[in-house]
């Protein structure tokens, strides 16, 4: 049985490096022909992910595609994968439907490893899209703009409608190529909203995307004074651990200021590292390295392999680089919508054992499993590695970011595939979205009103709920990834 020195990746994608010989994963036994000898169809790309994800793949024994029996000879492999000449449908067919939403594949792989650190080619506008009436024409609403991007320049601010790009009217059939298309830049059309009727108005906007832009999702950190109390504010829109310093410093500021209670907003966060994840829950709750925050469940050909230190995250008393700053809280108000996803919600369900969460807003996007960014790279089992760059098949350029595991809480829970309900039901409202961080922002003043136990003077009647279909930040490489960061720790062979 072949087996394959399994090596990690470095900076802050997936796994940190590690050159142990103890590290070997098993993975089975796997037809492993020649993809390019006999064959009129190149297969080198099919070839790849029906190994990769035959060991990785969360639903590999639910496969119907993946199965280890499902070939008797190597030429009946070949003829499988020729029989499948499109690398990207073939890599959708292996996914097991109806369980597994979120696996995606990226012809360039490189795209992806940026993406995943947060770069990406973007104009900085940040936006949600929604139905006029019952037609398949589509609007736009600003949900808010990237400090110091091309959109940040232009005139154009959260609450602002759009209809039409470079003069064609958004539908559903033609709402991806225009917005985020090959184009790198386009025209808004931008519209009003009167009596809850949207209308085309002269006013034109017009974006540029940037190559490389990074977006600190950290958009806003302040301390308010509610009536005595000193309440914490965190706007926070990714989980990206090139971030967790300056993420950390926030926290000094807020126990600096005297903070006892926090409002952390993940209304638009689709997710990111679940390591950072662990660093944020501990600056909530506390710094206690023998509390469990979450346990890991692989597929089972990888599960009896881990250790069981491996499986299980602990809360950090470090970031790695400095000490976690805590505020020790006993409860923490989130607001969250259905544009919250994966690591949002797995702070939200690894905290729950430990201190009261409050919940604000909607029903969240239901994404409890992780990935691990896989490209063709056999001898490290097909886990990226930046270091092994010259190592990945020149001839394939494909990478694959497939679910490859569901996460649980210290309580066992795991199960919210339908999303995380709200404590208080309270949907954005289009006609009155409010600033960001403003005490009279309507989510916002619902969570103060809570924690000041006094009835505000707002009206929280909700005229034209924020609906959305998708928003901007599914349509990126990263969408609403989950990715590991931590070196495997195998049981001995």
């Amino acid at each position: 049985m072949k087996k394959y020195v399994f090596l990690f990746l470095g900076l802050s994608v997936l796994f940190m490096s590690c050159s142990s010989d103890d590290n070997v994963i098993d993975p089975g036994v796997t037809p492993n022909p020649d993809p390019g000898s006999g064959s009129e169809v190149d297969i080198t790309a099919q070839h790849f992910m029906w190994q990769a994800m035959n060991l990785w793949y969360f639903w590999q024994a639910e496969s119907t595609e993946l199965g280890d029996s499902k070939f008797s000879s190597d030429a009946e492999y070949t003829e499988y994968l020729e029989d499948h000449p499109d690398p990207e449908s073939f890599f959708y067919d292996t996914l097991v439907f109806g369980e597994d939403r979120f696996s995606f594949a990226n012809e360039d792989y490189s795209e992806l490893v940026s993406s995943l650190s947060g770069i990406s080619q973007s104009n900085g506008l940040e936006f949600g899209l929604g139905l006029i009436g019952d037609t398949n024409n589509v609007f736009g609403y600003v949900q808010y703009i990237w400090p110091d991007s091309d959109a940040s320049t232009k005139d154009i601010q959260r609450g602002e409608f759009f209809t039409r790009v470079d003069g064609v009217q958004l539908t559903v059939d033609n709402y991806v190529e225009l917005l985020f298309g090959d184009n790198s830049s386009y025209t808004l059309g931008m519209a009003t909203v009167t009596n809850n009727t949207i209308s085309d108005s002269a006013k034109e906007v017009q974006l540029t995307k940037i190559e490389n832009q990074v977006e600190d999702p950290i958009l806003i950190a302040e301390t308010l004074d509610v009536n005595g109390t000193k309440v914490a504010y965190l706007m926070y829109n990714r989980f990206l651990s090139s971030f967790n310093e300056d993420l950390n410093a926030a926290f000094a500021q807020f126990v600096a200021e005297g903070a006892t209670e926090l409002v952390l907003d993940m209304r638009y966060n689709p997710g990111g590292s679940v390591n950072t994840s662990r660093l944020l829950a501990s600056m909530i709750y506390g710094t206690n390295t023998s509390d469990v925050y979450i346990k890991q469940r692989w597929n089972a050909k990888v599960q009896a392999q881990l250790t069981e230190d491996f499986l299980t995250d602990y809360f950090a008393s470090s970031t790695g680089s400095s000490a976690i700053n805590t505020l020790n809280l006993s409860r923490v108000f989130v607001i969250a919508t259905g544009d919250s996803a994966s690591a949002s919600e797995l702070v939200m369900n690894g905290l729950e054992p430990y201190l009261d969460v409050i919940h604000i807003g909607e029903t969240t996007r239901g994404k409890n499993e992780f990935s691990i960014t896989l490209v063709d790279d056999v001898e490290n089992t097909y886990i990226y590695n930046s270091n092994r760059e010259g190592n990945i098949n020149s001839q394939n350029s494909w990478g694959l970011q497939p679910l490859v595991g569901r996460n649980e809480n210290a309580d066992g829970f795991y199960d919210y595939t339908s999303g995380l309900n709200p404590d208080i039901t309270l949907s954005e409202d289009l006609t009155n979205l409010g600033i960001l961080g403003d005490v009279n922002e309507p989510l916002l003043a619902r969570a103060l009103q809570e924690i000041s136990g006094t009835a505000a003077k707002i009206d929280f009647t909700v005229e034209m709920p924020a609906n959305s279909i998708t928003s901007s930040r599914f349509h990126t490489p990263v969408k609403d990834n989950m990715y590991l960061e931590k070196p495997l720790q195998l049981n001995k062979q």
